[in-house]
């Protein structure tokens, strides 16, 4: 993923620093509540050295969401390829740290990344996979450009809400 900026953020490729911060974000247990749960600390940290260490050049995947006033890395974000009943999807996913919440910058850091893959990528469909009962991230989703399209079951059993963007039939 290349960098991208909004007025208050730097979009980045993954750097060294920012593994410990990544890996306290999807280990907090407030953080992934509609997202399945706190991930495996040691998990995480070994994902993203070995994302550092094979320097992935795949147009998709995820870089870390910087606000740009302190430097401070507060979230995570990216494109991920999911299958969707059947059907091959790129989502836009966008995960902060709790003390970032309510400022705006989900929405900014979604709306960057709504751009680069609607615009340069040229990604024909883009879809949000929400939980039910995360109503900020519904409201990020409808704020970039989405609308609710339907209910699907994912493995597992969860129960999720696709958000896609307008003129994108399934």
């Amino acid at each position: 993923m290349p960098r991208l900026e909004t007025p208050r953020l730097l979009l980045r490729p993954l750097q060294a620093s920012d593994v410990a911060v990544l890996v306290a974000i999807w280990a907090d247990p407030d953080v992934t509540r509609y997202m399945g749960g706190p991930r495996d600390g040691e998990k995480v940290r070994q994902t993203l050295e070995d994302e550092l260490r094979t320097h992935s050049t795949d147009r998709f995947g995820f870089c870390p969401v910087v606000e740009k006033a302190s430097g401070r890395v507060i979230g995570d974000c990216g494109l991920t390829k999911k299958d969707v009943d059947g059907r091959a999807e790129i989502e836009l996913v966008y995960v902060l740290a709790a003390d970032s919440w309510g400022k705006g910058y989900a929405t900014e850091a979604a709306s960057a990344l709504r751009d680069y893959a609607l615009g340069r990528l040229k990604v024909p469909r883009l879809i949000a996979l929400i939980d039910p009962e995360n109503v900020s991230s519904a409201r990020v989703a409808e704020k970039v450009g989405m609308q609710f399209e339907k209910a699907v079951v994912r493995p597992g059993g969860t129960l999720r809400h696709v958000y896609a963007m307008p003129g994108m039939a399934s």
